[in-house]
């Protein structure tokens, strides 16, 4: 494979690094690929700023002007697509249908590479007409055909994108170990800490396990810490302790949990989803008990590095068994560290990640 010293690639991604997806499947890559000579060019829709606001109910005038603002830098970025090698698109494109700008792109450009990393396309069937009009369903299928190269978090993504699309890569969601690590010193504070850490999207399964904790908190003394959620979370008997995401604190969050809970719903979103929280507690050696969906039927081996749990009594057995030995919560947390340490590291991961820019830009 022939190609210059150095290789330029734009990146687009919807969020800047506090979104989850684009710090994860894009930005964290950057130190590793500038090393082997790739200058990475990141130009992300909404702004720090913009994210602090962007998913709360009001701000309506800051939204739009961030929205105004976000699109203006986006197009001038598409038509100096031509200066760069290839362009690596993360999950969004353009917020709106705007078949042209696709155009623009690809006579610019015709190395394009896709990133999928969720079941956009369910969203784009849902019976909402003026939403789905407004986001426009055959976005992402004009994405996956104009890409030289696919890359999606899991199986199920992948069969999905071969569809319209040959050259896919499944690239697992991938973590930084020499960050997310677990403590030097085990906690030994009493009560234990039960911890969820996610979005305000994904606040609603917390409902698949409040039950669970209310009888489970009739019978032990623990802290149910929710992290990120958007709102509050109260449930009847249980001493909830809620806290703001920050970015500054992620890896902190994860670290000072005793045991982790993520729970789903078994459906076709869920399929499309990379398991990641599941990664980021086996990370630093926290035990978690989560949905037997998805992902995590293939990260867990249950009993072994982590818990499956599909009935309310499986989740009461297997979170009991945690919260009564602490020998048990080490075995499994050093368990769940090393499957990450072998299957979803950065270093492990990133060698994938430059393979694909290389062959989008040169061929190979």
């Amino acid at each position: 494979m022939k190609h210059k010293n150095y290789t330029k690639v734009l990146f687009l991604t919807p969020h800047p690094i506090e979104g989850a997806s684009s710090r994860y499947r894009i930005i964290q890559f950057f130190p590793y690929l500038e090393e082997r000579g790739i200058h990475c060019t990141l130009n992300s829709f909404f702004s720090s700023k913009a994210y602090t606001y962007l998913y709360k109910h009001r701000f309506l005038i800051r939204k739009f002007i961030s929205f105004l603002v976000g699109a203006v830098k986006r197009l001038y970025y598409i038509l100096r697509a031509g200066n760069f090698d290839a362009v690596y698109i993360h999950l969004e494109f353009f917020p709106i249908p705007l078949k042209i700008l696709e155009t623009i792109v690809k006579s610019f450009n015709k190395h394009i590479i896709y990133d999928l990393d969720d079941s956009i396309y369910l969203h784009r069937e849902s019976a909402n007409k003026i939403r789905e009009l407004f986001r426009g369903p055959e976005k992402l299928y004009r994405l996956l055909k104009i890409s030289s190269e696919v890359t999606v978090c899991n199986k199920y993504l992948y069969t999905y994108a071969r569809q319209y699309n040959k050259n896919i890569t499944i690239i697992p969601t991938s973590l930084d170990t020499q960050k997310f690590k677990p403590l030097p010193i085990r906690r030994t504070n009493n009560p234990i800490v039960i911890g969820w850490i996610g979005s305000h999207s994904t606040a609603k399964y917390i409902n698949i396990i409040s039950n669970v904790l209310k009888r489970l908190a009739q019978k032990y003394r623990f802290i149910f810490k929710v992290v990120g959620s958007g709102k509050p979370i109260e449930i009847e008997g249980v001493r909830v302790i809620n806290r703001d995401w920050s970015l500054e604190r992620d890896v902190e969050e994860f670290q000072t949990c005793d045991i982790g809970v993520y729970p789903l719903a078994d459906d076709e979103w869920t399929k499309g989803k990379t398991g990641f929280k599941t990664i980021q507690f086996m990370a630093v050696g926290v035990p978690c008990v989560v949905s037997r969906a998805g992902a995590n039927i293939e990260i867990v081996e249950d009993g072994k590095n982590g818990f499956l749990a599909d009935t309310e009594a499986e989740w009461i057995e297997k979170l009991s068994k945690l919260i009564e030995d602490a020998e048990l919560r080490m075995k499994i947390g050093r368990a769940g560290r090393e499957t990450v340490e072998e299957k979803f590291s950065l270093n492990h991961i990133a060698s994938l990640f430059h393979q694909v820019i290389m062959r989008a830009a040169y061929g190979g």
